[in-house]
């Protein structure tokens, strides 16, 4: 069993940043793939970023040169790092965790750990 918990969400203005951290439990972190799904009200969970247990990243285009997945194993922590925010990205940020994949998968079902989610909002 795998307990995620994020934090690091907040209110910020367009143009700033927030650092989302997922912090997981469990002695097998290393080996999952992990994924930053965020969604918005209204909308469909969507990936954000992701990262393979070799280490691959993803990231969305939308996303793309601003946000920075990275992850600690030693800390068993996965890290959203969001720069130059703008109001679209508002939305409740997730992590999650596949242990059954090496790959970062965007189907959102094949993921087997899900985070509480925390609350990213972007003013204009």
């Amino acid at each position: 069993q795998v307990q995620l918990v994020e934090s690091g969400g907040g209110l910020v203005q367009a143009g700033g940043s927030l650092r989302l951290s997922c912090a997981a439990s469990g002695r097998t972190f290393s080996s999952y793939a992990m994924g930053w799904f965020r969604q918005a009200p209204g909308k469909q969970r969507e990936l954000v970023a992701g990262i393979s247990s070799g280490g691959s990243i993803y990231y969305a285009d939308s996303v793309k040169g601003r946000f920075t997945i990275s992850r600690d194993s030693a800390k068993n922590t996965v890290y959203l790092q969001m720069n130059s925010l703008k109001p679209e990205d508002t939305a409740v940020y997730y992590c999650a965790a596949d242990n059954r994949r090496s790959y970062v998968s965007g189907s959102p079902g094949v993921y087997d750990y899900w985070g509480q989610g925390t609350q990213v909002t972007v003013s204009s």
